[in-house]
This record gives structure tokens, sequence and C-alpha cells, in this order.
């Protein structure tokens, strides 16, 4: 699971789930002007089964659950699918039954009672949500990652490269320069792991004897015994498939995520993820080399 998977529309749905959550604790009416009696008179909350049966289940628990179902179906393979619609498809729709209901339970109050901060905070909250789940892909401010790119280089397994200094497999080499974009090292310097007459952050070469391109050529071929392991970035979301050739993905490598390249395959890399799985990565292209 990777936090970088996340966008800022997601963190702006699973911010208005919280806010649903603490709302749901509140009074949902108010007693508007009771004078003295105000202390008097019983005022339920969401959770009131009793009183409130469909306030908790509709407006409530949708909003929280559909904002689970985005944030969950980030951390999925690209295009896994759960019958006909994805989990953050779903999620977005319970996001709007969050809202279309809580709009309906303000229209349909007790003309006697108020609408408590409960009910006001819910209906905001859940507008938050059902606005951020459905205008978050067209939209390239809340579909930037929610979390940076820059910052420390994680090594494997979670660790953290500083970002002076350098060392051994520290994408940036011993001088500690940064990375450039896809692979382009600052004053001209070979990537780390670059071999002789590779062009520079371009795709890894075919060996001898292995094919150029094709199937055969993306996933098939001998091991280069020349290869040198390295680090990368990818440019943007992409699948990491078996080594055994199944088509299944077994995890998705994230942008702003260092991995360790530990062989090439034809124009293929086997790449190892922070949590020790290692895989093939079809789609070399325009991968930056630390």
């Amino acid at each position: 699971m990777n936090i970088r998977s996340l966008t800022r529309g997601d963190g702006a749905v699973i911010g208005a789930a919280v806010l649903l959550f603490i709302a749901s604790f509140l009074d949902y009416f108010s007693a508007g002007d009771c004078g003295s009696y105000c202390d008097k008179i019983d005022l339920p909350n969401a959770w009131n089964a009793e009183k409130l049966p469909l306030v908790l289940p509709t407006i409530f628990l949708a909003g929280i659950f559909g904002a689970v179902m985005i944030a969950a179906g980030r951390f999925l393979p690209e295009g896994r699918k759960f019958g006909a619609i994805s989990l953050p498809q779903a999620g977005a729709t319970l996001m709007v039954v969050s809202l279309w209901s809580a709009i309906w339970g303000m229209a349909t109050a007790p003309e006697e009672a108020d609408m408590g901060p409960g009910a006001i905070i819910g209906l905001i909250a859940a507008l938050i949500g059902a606005a951020a789940a459905m205008v978050s892909p067209a939209v390239p401010a809340l579909a930037a990652p929610l979390v940076p790119a820059g910052g420390a280089a994680p090594g494997p397994y979670g660790g953290q490269y500083p970002q002076q200094g350098g060392g051994y497999g520290y994408p940036g080499g011993p001088q500690g320069g940064q990375p450039g974009p896809y692979g382009a090292q600052p004053g001209g310097q070979q990537p780390y792991g670059q071999q002789p007459g590779q062009p520079q952050g371009g795709q890894p070469q075919p060996g001898p004897g292995q094919s150029a391109g094709g199937p055969q050529g993306a996933t098939g071929g001998a091991p280069d015994p020349n290869f040198q392991p390295f680090w990368f970035a990818v440019p943007m979301a992409r699948p990491l498939f078996p080594e055994d050739g199944s088509p299944q993905p077994i995890a998705e490598l994230a942008p702003g995520t260092w991995y360790l390249a530990v062989e090439q395959r034809g124009q293929a890399l086997i790449a190892q993820t922070q949590d020790g799985r290692r895989g093939v990565l079809q789609d070399t292209s325009n991968i930056q080399r630390g």
C-alpha cells in the first residue's frame, strides 16, 4: 500500500468522511426557541436508531463507506473491477447518495424543529465529498498526487536516503546529485547502472541474441550477464507482472517512489518493490533512473 497513489481529490474525500463521522455524534435537530425548556428536550443524533432510523445509514455511513471504497480502489491494479464497476466508481455513487439523502433530510424536517449542527455539518461534508469524488478525474489540480514526488528518495523496504551525500545505490551517485527528468543527470553524469553504449535516459537495450520487439522481446530472453542493479522511478502508475508470465499483475508501481531493478530481460526489467516482491516491468519507457 503506497500513500503516493492517492490524489488531492482523494484527500478531500477522506477529509469529508472524517467530518461526516464527527457530525454523526452531534444533535441532528435543534429545538429552536424553547426558552427554559431546552435542557429538558432530548435531541437525537444520527446514532439514535429509534428516532432517526434512516439518517445514519443513508447519510453518514453511506458517505464514510464511499470514501473508504474510493481510497481502497487507488491501491488496486489499474482496471480492476468488481462486476461492471470499479471500487472508486461505487464509492463516488455512495457519496452522491449521501449528499442527496442529506438534502432530502433537511427538506422533510419537522416544522417544529430546526436543523441541528449534525445535519448542517453533515450536509457540508457530503457536498464536499460528492463534489471531490465526481470532478477529481477531470480537474488537474485535484488529480495531482496527494504526496509530492519530492523529498528524500525512499530506499528498499521503506528506508530513506538522505538528499545530500550519496553512497552505494543512492540515486545521483557519489556526488550527491539528483536524477534529472527521465534519467538525465546534472552535468552530463551517467546514471547509476547505465550500460556502456546505452542511450542515456532511454529504454534498456536488448542483449546479444535477444529480440528487439514483440511479446518475446518485451518479457522473454536470457538475463543480461553485464547488467548492474540500479534504482528507478516510473512517470506514471504501471503494473508489475509475475515472473512466470501470468497476465494478472502482482503490484502497481507508483510515481514518486524508487524501485530497484535487479535484472534485465530483453526490454523488460525485473523490479523489486519495498516489501520485497519481484516482478516484470514490461513498459520501461521514460523511466527515471537513479
